[in-house]
């Protein structure tokens, strides 16, 4: 089996994350969506209401599993058993951060990190937008999965 997490703090899951998902079903048998606690961001959205916002998004796709956890990426990766991390690139400054984890995680574990160019129609797109957004009051149902209501 091939098994993939894909981490992030996620807040919010938006389209862009959820077509990441979406397309990397083609190429592994299961996605883990792992939602990190990271210690240098401040999080709008509790872990259980991040999690409920991707089990709605993942309701009918049982590929899916979604977990948190509070530890290092790759420890949760070797945690459920996963061989592969997914990543999603929207520009070239994404690039070399997910670059230089990549290397420290397979030379530390040898799991692999597939990368996942983000569909231009969401490059735009990020957690810190629809998160002001939403601080705001501004309707962020577009930028939203399916299926998803805040």
């Amino acid at each position: 089996m091939r098994r993939a997490i894909f981490p992030g703090t996620f807040d919010p899951f938006t389209i862009g994350h959820y077509s990441i998902v979406q397309r990397g079903l083609a190429f592994f048998d299961e996605i883990v969506i792992g939602i990190g606690h990271n210690q240098s961001k401040q999080t709008l959205f509790t872990v259980e209401k991040r999690l409920d916002l991707v089990q709605q998004a993942f309701q009918n796709e049982p590929r899916v599993k979604i977990a948190s956890y509070n530890s290092l990426t790759v420890d949760f990766a070797l945690s459920v058993k996963a061989d592969y991390i997914l990543r999603g690139l929207r520009s070239v400054g994404d690039f070399e951060y997910e670059r230089t984890v990549a290397d420290a995680n397979r030379k530390l574990t040898g799991i692999e990190t597939v990368i996942l160019f983000t569909e231009s129609e969401y490059s735009y797109i990020s957690s810190t937008v629809v998160r002001d957004l939403y601080s705001f009051g501004k309707d962020i149902s577009t930028f939203l999965p399916p299926n998803v209501k805040l």
